[in-house]
């Protein structure tokens, strides 16, 4: 097997691994041990732009700057492409969870994606749970299939309706 196959295995797997990682962290560590950081992002009341909950970023951060570093000083072993694949899903986690589902920076409202549309539903599920061991819905990029199924339904009925206005 060659070895950019090898490290492109390694990237593709590591970015999989991080939903299950951020999974247990948010479910486990954010309405758990660290709720004090993470109660902000659910009970908004001012309208700052920062939460203590951003720390987070700070903290998920670093194993991926750790890897890349000791990877790049190893000839770029294996810790490089771990470390490539940590900051691509926090890249991917900025992009679904701050920009598309809060809107932290107003672009990606719209969407005719039956799978953004089930990742944003789920999300505002898990928001509408306020305790600290309260909710469902704690992944990002994979979520429950009824949300999936609640999405596609939805376009369908909304293609439906554009087809019968426009035969009116």
């Amino acid at each position: 097997m060659s070895p950019v196959f090898v490290n492109i295995l390694i990237v593709i797997a590591t970015f999989v691994g991080m939903e299950c990682v951020a999974w247990l962290a948010h479910k486990y560590l954010m309405h758990g041990l660290f709720w004090f950081l993470h109660h902000d992002h659910h009970q908004r009341d001012d309208g700052d732009f920062f939460e203590k909950n951003d720390f987070f970023f700070l903290i998920f951060a670093t194993p991926g700057i750790l890897c890349l570093l000791l990877g790049v000083q190893n000839d770029f072993n294996a810790l490089f492409w771990i470390g490539t694949g940590i900051t691509l899903y926090g890249m991917a986690y900025f992009l679904v969870h701050d920009v598309f589902i809060h809107q932290r920076f107003k672009i990606f409202r719209n969407t005719e994606s039956f799978y953004l549309k089930a990742i944003r539903r789920a999300h505002k599920v898990h928001h509408k749970h306020l305790g600290k061991h309260e909710g469902e819905c704690f992944g990002m990029l994979w979520v429950s299939f009824k949300y999936f199924r609640e999405a596609k339904a939805s376009l369908d009925k909304q293609k439906q309706g554009a087809k019968t206005q426009m035969r009116a």
